[in-house]
């Protein structure tokens, strides 16, 4: 039933006799032009350190390093963004985003000790690359493709997240209307793509109130009437102090009570998870939630309940 986003692709296991021919077509002798121990642009979610490698006639290298864990979103997940920043930033009269390979540490206790991926666009607009397909390589076919040394460390410039206070869980109630354009993607059948601005907002003036459907367990039931439950829930949860980590129970009994089906009490609990709350990303549009966001904005759900991370600092 999760719908959570933070789960990552899984690149190929090692490169493919193709992929090896497209390594040893880029290969050319290159310099170091760029060594940033924390690049970053506005808008990203994220810092990684950062080698650019150049050469006159060759397309340039780009190298981004991470720890496992760092703060904010991870090299895999946020490829197509960091790419098109370095290019905009440091190549912006290619034609092509740089080459670009990641190298995520494990820890920053062994540095030696990573995984190294070149990552293929499908293809790019101007400073907007797409479709990624990642391929494992070594760190010689590494050394070899940029012709120069590349550094296997996150950097001595590199400044962890200082240790703070731990965030507070809010539950909150939310307008369906704002949440991201979702882009389903394990229910390729019944929910194709997202939800396009004029159709989200047609539903809400016109909200669909149909039989449940069989394609997937998200069109199962009927989140308007889940929804009513959970803002009466949010409310009394608000009146009797309940905890954020008691939510789910506390939906659960809330159901019982008031006789609701067992798919309703899934929704409703699913809702107040803190583990599968619907979890809005004010930049990367989902952290948790967006299949069940598509449902209810086909349906034309207007008012809902999502999961904040509030930092007390």
């Amino acid at each position: 039933m999760t719908d959570d986003l933070s789960t990552s692709p899984t690149p190929e296991p090692a490169s493919s006799p193709g992929d090896q021919d497209e390594l040893r077509a880029l290969t050319a002798p290159r310099r170091l032009s760029v060594d940033d121990h924390m690049f970053t642009a506005p808008t990203l979610p994220g810092t990684f350190r950062l080698q650019l490698f150049i050469a006159p006639g060759a397309r340039p290298v780009a190298v981004a390093t991470q720890i496992a864990g760092e703060e904010g979103m991870s090299l895999m997940n946020g490829v197509e963004r960091f790419a098109g920043a370095v290019w905009e930033r440091h190549c912006p009269d290619q034609d092509l985003p740089p080459v670009w390979v990641e190298q995520q540490l494990e820890a920053q206790e062994t540095p030696r000790e990573s995984r190294i991926r070149h990552v293929v666009f499908a293809g790019a607009d101007r400073y907007r690359p797409h479709g990624p397909r990642w391929s494992v390589i070594t760190d010689e076919q590494l050394q070899d493709l940029v012709g120069a040394t590349v550094a296997t460390d996150r950097g001595t410039g590199y400044m962890p997240r200082a240790v703070g206070p731990d965030p507070r869980l809010v539950f909150a109630e939310f307008a369906v209307a704002r949440l991201a354009r979702p882009e389903p993607f394990r229910e390729p059948a019944c929910m194709p793509a997202g939800a396009p601005w004029w159709r989200r907002w047609t539903r809400q003036v016109l909200p669909d109130r149909g039989a449940a459907r069989t394609c997937c367990w998200y069109h199962g039931g009927d989140w308007h009437e889940v929804n009513a439950m959970a803002l009466e829930l949010l409310e009394r949860a608000r009146v009797q102090s309940v905890e954020p980590d008691d939510m789910e129970e506390f939906a659960i009994a809330h159901a019982d009570a008031a006789g609701a089906s067992q798919w309703q009490t899934e929704a409703l609990a699913s809702l107040f998870s803190v583990s599968n709350a619907i979890q809005p990303a004010s930049q990367t549009g989902y952290i948790n939630g967006q299949h069940r966001a598509q449902a209810m904005l086909e349906a034309g759900v207007r008012r809902t309940v999502v999961l904040h991370y509030v930092d007390e600092t």
